[in-house]
Order: structure tokens, then sequence, then C-alpha cells
């Protein structure tokens, strides 16, 4: 190998004088001086590669020595591994005897630490979401804690441990039994954080200022319900928190918050009414319309039928009512033959009619035309439901509640516009029809009495 680095190091020397001679080949001014100048290359290139031969030997040496080192460092490695892993399987042996040893000197205690954990894990979920914990925090805290510790590194419940677990579930029963005030922040509807006296109704319900409030167990907040329940439970909680231990009747959710999240979640009577959308709105304004044309009907022909009915008791004929007026045709014409008295009062009647009847046409086509509204309603609702479901597909049904309730809402308001304006017609005709009657009766004894004299 050394050889062969000599030959590649001569190579190298011969081709830069070689190099060098053909640079200064311009600077030769003859023959003889070139030979000079190849023979002083070839004397300096000589020296030149007994330096690198005696350089690459001194390298070579330090190369050789490192090479020593590292070799008895790798021996001094594999020695100390061989140690290691002998050290290992005999370690491996001594903890499967000092477990063996443990799971002996335990006994039933593990299927006891087995269940502690567990019964630690449940009550810590109970815990979080117990009103409770809004009056005495940090229970689930130690419970977490004592479930992760004995679940992770299989740490062992000391004496003390164990006691504050049955404390805390004794506490929690305790305090279920009870309708306690403390002071605590509330977090209120509009964002601002307020300390408050707060009533506690065992684990069931949490009220202040007569408003129902909620517990937070993961971020240990109590915050006022944004949409509250109807007036009579707010209602009963003021009741309650202004009470001195009189017996109070009140609403609590035994099942910690559900049915109260559900039933503050229902709508009211004006969002019922917003998700009939416009055509809900166009409904409830004819049909509001149609309610003051009947109870303007309505006021007319019972002042009319007061004034009738007076007349009727009355010898004087006054023209403040269709009856006066109706006889006050006889009066008018005394010497009349009974056919064209009869054809007067025929024309009187027949004037009267159109003021009872005014605006009865309107009433009866509004009771029509109301449900008729609410069907469009109803197609239209269906249509935005069969959009959605094409556009999403029908795994969510809240995309097809919108269509769904404008559906269903316009056809109740259709409904209940048209059942009473139906039936609001059927009585002012009636009572429209009898005034008339009377009038025709009225006006046949006129005639009658006519006739005799005649």
């Amino acid at each position: 190998m050394f050889n062969t680095v000599k030959r590649i190091a001569v190579g190298l020397a011969a081709l830069s004088i070689s190099v060098g001679a053909f640079a200064q080949s311009d600077r030769a001014m003859d023959l003889d001086a070139l030979l000079k100048q190849l023979e002083e290359g070839q004397f300096a290139q000589s020296q030149q590669n007994k330096q690198r031969e005696q350089d690459f030997i001194a390298q070579r040496a330090e190369q050789d020595r490192i090479l020593r080192e590292t070799r008895a460092q790798r021996d001094q490695m594999l020695k100390q591994s061989e140690q290691l892993e002998t050290q290992f399987e005999e370690n491996e042996f001594k903890l499967a005897d000092l477990n063996g040893a443990l799971d002996t000197r335990l006994g039933s205690l593990k299927e006891l630490f087995g269940v502690l954990q567990q019964i630690a894990g449940d009550t810590k979920n109970k815990f979080y979401n117990s009103v409770v914990s809004a009056q005495i925090p940090g229970r689930a805290d130690f419970l977490d804690q004592m479930a992760q510790d004995m679940g992770s590194s299989s740490k062992l419940a000391s004496i003390e441990e164990i006691e504050r677990v049955w404390f805390e579930m004794q506490r929690e029963m305790t305090e279920s039994g009870k309708v306690t005030k403390f002071t605590t922040d509330v977090v209120e509807a509009g964002g601002e954080k307020v300390n408050k006296e707060v009533v506690r109704v065992g684990p069931f319900a949490l009220v202040s200022d007569g408003k129902y409030l909620e517990y937070n167990g993961v971020t240990g907040t109590v915050s006022e319900l944004i949409r509250q329940p109807a007036d009579r439970y707010n209602d009963s909680a003021a009741e309650l928190q202004a009470s001195s231990g009189d017996l109070v009747q009140f609403g609590i959710d035994p099942t910690g918050g559900s049915i109260l999240g559900l039933l503050v979640q229902a709508p009211n009577l004006q969002e019922r009414v917003e998700q009939g959308g416009v055509v809900g709105y166009i409904i409830l304004i004819v049909g509001a319309f149609g309610l003051l044309l009947a109870l303007e009907r309505l006021v007319t022909l019972s002042i009319t039928r007061m004034k009738v009915n007076s007349q009727l008791k009355s010898t004087e004929v006054k023209t403040n009512n269709p009856l006066g007026r109706v006889l006050k045709v006889r009066d008018e014409h005394p010497n009349a033959d009974v056919e064209a008295l009869e054809l007067h009062l025929t024309e009187a009647i027949l004037g009267e009619v159109p003021k009872l009847s005014r605006n009865l046409t309107i009433i009866k086509i509004i009771s029509v035309v109301a449900p008729l509204m609410g069907l469009l309603g109803t197609v239209t609702g269906m249509i935005n439901t069969f959009q959605a479901i094409t556009l999403f597909g029908t795994g969510d049904p809240k995309l097809m509640a919108g269509g769904i309730s404008t559906a269903l809402v316009t056809t109740v308001l259709g409904l209940v516009v048209a059942i009473p304006m139906t039936l609001l017609y059927a009585m002012l005709n009636t009572r429209s029809k009898n005034i008339v009657y009377i009038l025709q009766e009225q006006a046949s004894g006129v005639i009658a009495e006519r006739a005799e004299r005649g």
C-alpha cells in the first residue's frame, strides 16, 4: 500500500513539473535554458516528494495509534454491555420474585384497591357535574389525582386517602338532603361576574334573584341560564330565596339539569310565529284584519238590535234604527193602497239589508282563504325540506327542522285564523238575518193592518 501511494505521489510530482515547465516555456530563451529549468525543477520536486513521504509516514503512525485506542475502547464497551445484560437479567428475576411476594402479601387488598380506583373515577365524574361542588369545590380534583396515581404507577392508597373517599361520598349524600344558602361569583346573562347569594336545593338546582343557575364542572363557574323557564318557576325560585324555612312549592329537575335544559330550549309563542316565516305573518295580518271587522260588526249589530227592540216596545217611530225607518214609510204614505205600500216597505227593507250585512262577505272570504294560505306555507316548507335533503342528505335532522317547522306552523296559523273567523261569520250572519226577519215581520203586520182598513 505504501509503494502504491509513493508511485501516485511521484506521478503527481512529474505532472506538476511538466505543467510548471510548460508554464515557464515562454520565458526560456533557448534549449539550454529550458534544459536547465527542467533539471532544477526535478531536483526541487525530489526534495518535496521526500518531505511528503516523511509526513505521510508520520500521519500513518498517528492513525495506527488512534485505531488501537478505538479498538481498546470498543472492547471495553462490549465487556460493559455484557455486564449490564447480565445485571438486567438478574434484576428481572428479582422483580418477578418481588411482584410475586407483593401479590401474595396483598391478597384480597389488591381487589380492594382496584374497586377503590374504580369508585374514585366514577365519583369524580359525579362530583364534576354535581351542583354541590359549586359550594364545596376541589373534591373532584383529589379523586382524579388519586385515580391517576393508582392507575399509572400502581401506587397504593393510604389510609387517609381511603377515609377521605368515604368522607366525600358521605358528604355528598348528606348535602343532597339540604337546602342551603351560600355566596359565590355568578356570571350573569350579560357576561358580568357578580358575587351573589345563591340557594342550593340539594343536588338538583341553584337559584339566585329568582333565576335558575347552572354549574359548569370543567371551569368550576356558576352562571345564569340564558333562557329561563316559565314565569311560574321563576316566581317559585324567588319565593324560595326569600323564605326563612317555610314550605315553598319549587320545581326541581331530578335528572341534574337535562330536563331543565330541554325545557328552556322549547320555543315560546313569538318564536313559534317566527318559524312560520313570511306566509305566517301574512296569515296573522289577514286574521287580525278579519278580527277587527268582526268586532266592528258585532258591536254595530248589537247596538242595532238593542235599538230595534226599543222600537218594538215604543209607539213613537224613531229613525235611529232600521225598524223605525221602515215604519216611517207607513206614515209617509197614509193613503197608498196595499200593493203600493207593500212595494214601498220592500224597498225600505232592501235598503236596510246592505247596512246590516256589510263586511260579512269579507269575513267569510277570510275564513276560507286562511287555511289555503296555511296550505301554501306547508308546501313552501316541504320544498325547503326537500332542498335541504338534496344538498346535505338525511344525516342531520336539524337541517330539515326549519322547513318542517315552517310547514307545520303555517298550517296551525291558518287553522287558528279560519276556525274563529268561521264561527264569527256564522254568529254575525245570524244576528243580521234576525234583524231582517224582524223588519219583514213588522212590514207584513203593517200591510195586513192597511188591508183590513181598506
